[in-house]
């Protein structure tokens, strides 16, 4: 019996087994996770994130970011600000941010470890390609709510679980830090939970505003 890391359910059942680890699911919120057994550890985490070459000056990249961050600014009031949690080594998200007139403050528990960016709150948080690696999603999920001011968004990027036939072949799942999945539904969950306003931009972009 494994606990689901995000809304605490016990009951969980076999989702998918792969030649490298076990996925389990969620009956309650749809959660897809890795077995606690079979994730990396934070050495390991690391290495990898190390060979990660984003920055603000790689036109494609901007692109991809501009998914979430062209929707989010649309959103946002002027002069507005915000925290990109999870930046990574070549902070990108937030140069676009603020060049679109915000402020954004960073935080990265490998590379930006600034606890100080985590004692306020925010206008609006943005975490992309962040939520898959949570070991502790429940945990981080409470913080990233306690982050924004009502009214607040949260600008999310991560690919959605949509069947079992689907994941079978999804190159995401073979991604060694990535430990959960989320679906549509398992958002959805989320968001009548917690009072939040849900937008589904595209295929991987997820955009939540806490309420008043």
């Amino acid at each position: 019996m494994h606990l689901c890391p995000l809304c605490h359910c016990k009951e969980t059942t076999a989702y998918f087994t792969d030649n490298v680890r076990d996925y389990l699911q969620c009956s309650r919120c749809s959660l897809v996770f890795v077995h606690p057994e079979q994730r990396l550890d934070a050495r390991q985490e690391k290495a990898f994130y190390d060979l990660h070459e984003n920055n603000p000056e790689d036109m494609g990249y901007r692109q991809f970011l501009s998914r979430v961050c062209t929707p989010l600014v649309e959103r946002l009031s002027p002069q507005s600000q915000g925290l990109d949690f999870g930046c990574g080594p070549g902070p990108t998200l937030s140069v676009m941010l603020e060049e679109a007139g915000h402020k954004v403050a960073l935080y990265d528990i490998f590379f930006h470890p600034d606890k100080e960016s985590l004692q306020h709150t925010y206008d609006f948080m943005t975490a992309t390609e962040v939520i898959e690696h949570l070991h502790d999603p429940h945990q981080v999920w409470q913080q990233w709510l306690n982050l924004v001011k009502p009214n607040g968004w949260i600008g999310l990027m991560t690919k959605m679980v949509k069947n079992v036939e689907a994941f079978a072949g999804w190159h995401y799942k073979n991604d060694l830090t990535h430990v959960v999945f989320f679906s549509r539904e398992t958002f959805q969950f989320l968001a009548e939970r917690d009072k939040l306003e849900l937008e589904f931009i595209g295929n991987d972009v997820i955009l939540l505003r806490k309420a008043q």
